[in-house]
Order: structure tokens, then C-alpha cells, then sequence
């Protein structure tokens, strides 16, 4: 059951949004789709994925695969029946072609992205040790993708200005060029009327959350779609010193900026790409459990902002009562000019706010495989109801089916569905599709 409050709008239809913001035109209606048009540009770092079979120090056989947040979202879009667009920067080496390769063969046009012949395409080691828990070692310091320019990305956006520009907060904690060329893409987006959706995807070891904040209270004010966990938002909150204006100017910076301070690109473990996925398992064998979308380090450590740094909650967090510090919370930055608040609840599903009211989903029971990249599939599924002109209930039903195809298949991205496959998930075990 879908519980709901306040009054949303009509399912079905393409916009909620509240209040015009500066530099935005009333409503930000998602614009019609015509030829050359791509319904989604997003970029970012792709690595080449090798997946253990066991402990690592031990040896034995992998699998080579390729993973990166922004391109799980692509691939799970392009199976949707959706044209997307990834620009992000490879090595000249063969790790790089299969990135490109894998890209192509899904669906995803790759024409803006680029080679870097003076460093590596960045690589991860994915390492099973319990059945619910794995980790991930990142070798991305200097990589092509860690350098990618702001010369290249405008280059790509603006031969085809898109309907729906996609971003995380990964790619401006990789460098200060990184950060660079997102602020530019934010500022182009503005221009083309393009809707900007951005997933928080906050990594604690790739930089601080003072840092992370200081960028994405910058990019609130030119973002329609806001999707992070709950844990999240408050790096999305104005603050003292986090400059939550960001309207005016440019929401990038450039070398040296002070906003990409804390960005390490160590080589360390962290959470695994997209992997905003934990699992409520019933059970240790795999068991029935429900898609969640909390940060592996944050459930981990059990909590809220376990993800490394401490976030003070605003003044209007509400004791002992979450839920109703969240929907505070997502009021704030709807009054901010955000047109929609996505809020990923792990095992509790999901729920979007918006300034006609809040909707919650329920997430999808399955047998859980792996939980990684659950989270770049359920943007994946909003993504593509808002594209089809579906209301929030449509967005989040989608949104959490896709995510719940994520968990029931290894990968970061192999096992998101195609649209004929949607309606799979509610068939009764055994079933034979013949």
C-alpha cells in the first residue's frame, strides 16, 4: 500500500514542480523529445570491474565487467528503450576499449567521450568475504577519468543539448577539473532548458562531507530532481560556510577552488560504485529481502552519516521522530527551488516529495544476489518514468522495480531489465516464460 500525504498532483502527469527559481522558467516543464535531441547526457569515471570468486589474497578466478555510477544509470536507461548520451574520458589502453566496447554493444552513444593517452583507465577489484557483504578496492588515483576536462564535456553537451542532464556527486570529488567541468555542464543545462537530476552518491574516502557539501548546496539551486538517502540530505542543506546561494556565479569553480578540497583520489576501499544498496536480508543464505538503498558504509556502521563524517542535522531535525525530520528536511530544499525530492529509505522502499504533497512506495521483495548498483538502477527506473510523462507514483513504482532487477542478479548493471521485462518481478515463483 502506498501511503500518502498533503495533496501531489495528478499521476501522469510530467510536472510537480512549485515556484519558479531564478534563472528557470516557471513549472521547468521536461522538454517534448525531437530528433538529435538525447532524452539523458550524463558523465563520469567508467573503471574496468574484476570480480573475485573469494578472498583476494588467496587467489583465483575473476570476472572482468566494467562499472561506474553514471554509465549503471546509462545502461539501465538504454535498456529502457531511452536515447542516452555518456561523455567521460578512458585511457588509451585496452581496459579503455572495453569501457567504450561495453557502452556501445548496451545502447549508450559514446561519440563525446575521449581517450587520455597520458594516464590509465581506473580499475576495481570487487572481493566477496561474507555472503551479504563485499568489498571493493579502488585504483582510480590519476586516472583518465579522475582528469577529464571541461573543454570535452561542453563539447558533448552542446552538440546535442539533452532533455535530462544526469549527475553525481562522484565525478567533483575526483578532481578540481572534474568539479570544473560539472559546474559547467550545470550552467549549460540552464541555458538549453535541460532538467538536471543529481544523485547525492556521497563517498566518505574520495572527500570530506564539509567538501561534499560545500559543492552540492552550490548545485541546489540548479537541480530539478534530488536523489539521495536520508543519511544524504543534509550535505545537500544550507549551512553556515556552505554556501547555499549558488545561483549566482558559476556552481563549478575551477582549478585550486576551495569547494574540491578534501578530494583524495586514493587508491582505497570504498563502497562499491553504485552500490547505494545495502540488503535488509532475511537470513544469511541469501533469504527474501527487500531492495535498500542506504550506503554500504552507512549500514555498516549502523546509522545515519556513517558514511565516514559526522553531518550535523539542521535545526529542524525532529527528535526521535526520522520520517518527520526527513520530510522537513525535503521541505527545506524544495523551498531552496528543487522541483522534486527523491528520498532512497533502504529496506522502507522510497518516498518523493514534492510541493503538492509526499508519496511513498514500498520496496519489491526478491531473493537478494547483489546489492551492488541497486542504486543507480532505481535512478535508472525514475528516470525513464519521467521521461514517459508518469506521475510520482508511476516514477517510484518504476524506480523500485528496477532496483529490486539490480539486487536479484550479480553486477552493477547486467541485470537491469529491459521494458518488456518490467512486469517479470510480480510473477509467482516457477514461473516459465515460454
Amino acid at each position: 500500500m502506498r501511503t500518502m500525504t498533503g495533496q501531489p498532483a495528478a499521476a501522469g502527469s510530467e510536472d510537480q514542480r512549485g515556484a519558479p527559481r531564478a534563472g528557470a522558467t516557471p513549472g521547468r516543464p521536461l522538454l517534448p523529445g525531437q530528433p538529435g535531441r538525447p532524452d539523458v547526457f550524463t558523465f563520469g569515471e567508467t573503471m574496468v570491474a574484476l570480480r573475485g570468486s573469494g578472498p583476494l589474497k588467496l587467489g583465483g578466478t575473476m570476472n572482468v565487467s566494467i562499472a561506474g555510477a553514471e554509465s549503471n544509470v546509462a545502461i539501465g536507461l538504454a535498456r529502457l528503450g531511452h536515447d542516452v548520451r555518456w561523455a567521460g574520458a578512458v585511457g588509451e589502453d585496452e581496459a579503455g576499449q572495453l569501457v567504450l566496447r561495453t557502452l556501445r554493444a548496451e545502447g549508450v552513444g559514446v561519440s563525446g567521450a575521449s581517450t587520455d593517452p597520458g594516464a590509465p583507465t581506473g580499475l576495481l577489484l570487487f572481493e566477496p568475504r561474507l555472503p551479504e557483504v563485499t568489498r571493493v578496492h579502488y585504483y582510480r588515483a590519476g586516472s583518465a577519468g579522475s582528469r577529464i576536462g571541461a573543454d570535452v564535456i561542453q563539447r558533448a553537451f552542446s552538440t546535442a543539448p539533452p532533455r535530462v542532464l544526469h549527475l553525481t556527486g562522484i565525478t567533483p570529488s575526483l578532481s578540481p577539473t572534474a568539479r570544473a567541468a560539472a559546474g559547467l555542464v550545470l550552467q549549460l543545462s540552464r541555458e538549453s532548458g535541460s532538467l538536471v537530476c543529481l544523485d547525492v552518491n556521497f563517498r566518505a574516502r574520495l572527500w570530506t562531507a564539509e567538501a561534499a557539501a560545500e559543492v552540492l548546496r552550490e548545485w541546489i539551486p540548479f537541480v530539478d530532481v534530488l536523489i539521495a538517502s536520508d543519511d544524504e540530505l543534509p550535505l545537500c542543506l544550507p549551512g553556515d560556510g556552505g554556501g547555499g546561494g549558488g545561483g549566482e556565479g558559476s556552481p563549478g569553480g575551477g582549478e585550486g577552488s576551495q569547494g574540491a578540497k578534501g578530494t583524495t583520489g586514493a587508491n582505497e576501499d570504498l563502497g562499491a560504485e553504485g552500490a547505494d544498496a545495502g540488503m535488509g536480508a532475511e537470513g544469511a543464505d541469501g533469504g527474501v529481502a527487500r531492495w535498500a538503498s542506504e550506503p554500504a558504509e552507512a549500514t555498516a556502521a549502523g546509522g545515519a552519516g556513517a558514511c565516514g563524517d559526522a553531518v550535523p542535522l539542521p535545526p529542524q531535525e525532529v527528535a526521535g521522530d526520522p520520517a518527520a525530520t526527513v520530510a522537513a528536511q525535503a521541505r527545506l530544499l524544495l523551498d531552496q527551488g528543487v522541483g522534486e525530492v527523491v528520498v532512497k529509505l533502504g529496506a522502507e522502499g522510497a518516498t518523493a516529495f514534492t510541493h503538492g504533497g509526499s508519496l511513498h512506495q514500498p520496496a519489491k521483495p526478491v531473493r537478494a544476489v547483489d546489492a551492488v548498483g541497486a542504486g543507480d538502477a532505481f535512478v535508472a527506473g525514475y528516470l525513464s518514468a519521467l521521461l514517459d510523462g508518469e506521475g510520482p507514483a508511476g516514477r517510484l513504482e518504476r524506480a523500485v522495480t528496477t532496483g529490486a532487477f539490480a539486487v536479484a542478479s550479480p553486477g552493477d548493471w547486467e541485470g537491469a531489465p529491459t521494458r518488456a521485462e518490467l512486469g517479470m518481478l510480480g510473477a509467482p515463483p516457477g514461473t516459465v516464460v515460454r
